[in-house]
């Protein structure tokens, strides 16, 4: 239900119908997004579980740096992505002051978006990993909520390609999607 909400045919309805279907509908998304995952999280956390143990010295410090590798790209992200439009706050304003709303936004690379496309998939599927106490139950749902977010990448790089043409094909031939190879070639450089 996630997916198909976000879907470009789904968002031109809604644009279509303008005013209020227009003005509320990616902060209705992100508020469905937000409570369906809390949802999940709590049924799963509900359900009996084993504890896997994992013994290994190195999964602890491994652990810490997907940690470390998630913040920094949640607080890029957070830096390169006009949060307001992100979450629907601004189409909102702009619906309630009776302004127009605008189309997709332009093409950013700035900042994290310079090393990787996704850093907020990227960064989300490094937190899955990253978080303590794996159980089997935890191991099923880190697993599909990786596939999920891997897949929600790939719908989202459709969308972008329709939406911004041949610039973003070209960002896309420079910048990785998920993991910032980039990075590690300027660090070789140096």
């Amino acid at each position: 239900m996630h997916s198909l909400l976000i879907t470009a045919g789904v968002q031109r309805w809604f644009r279509q119908r303008g005013g209020l279907f227009s003005g509320a509908y990616r902060l209705g998304y992100v508020c469905f997004s937000v409570l369906s995952l809390l949802a999940l999280l709590w049924y799963t956390a509900r359900l009996p579980q084993q504890q896997i143990v994992l013994s290994a010295g190195w999964i602890a410090p491994l652990q810490g740096l997907l940690f470390l590798y998630a913040a920094i790209m949640f607080v890029g992200g957070l830096r390169a992505y006009n949060l307001s439009l992100f979450l629907g706050l601004r189409q909102w304003r702009n619906y309630r002051a009776g302004q127009p709303q605008s189309g997709e936004p332009p093409l950013c690379t700035d900042g994290i978006l310079g090393l990787v496309r996704h850093p907020w998939y990227s960064g989300g599927i490094a937190f899955l990993w990253s978080l303590p106490g794996l159980t089997d139950v935890t191991l099923i749902t880190r697993t599909i909520l990786s596939v999920y977010l891997v897949i929600g990448t790939l719908l989202e790089e459709r969308k972008l390609r329709q939406s911004l043409g041949p610039a973003y094909k070209e960002y896309c031939h420079r910048v990785p999607m998920l993991v910032p190879w980039a990075c590690c070639r300027l660090l070789k450089r140096k």
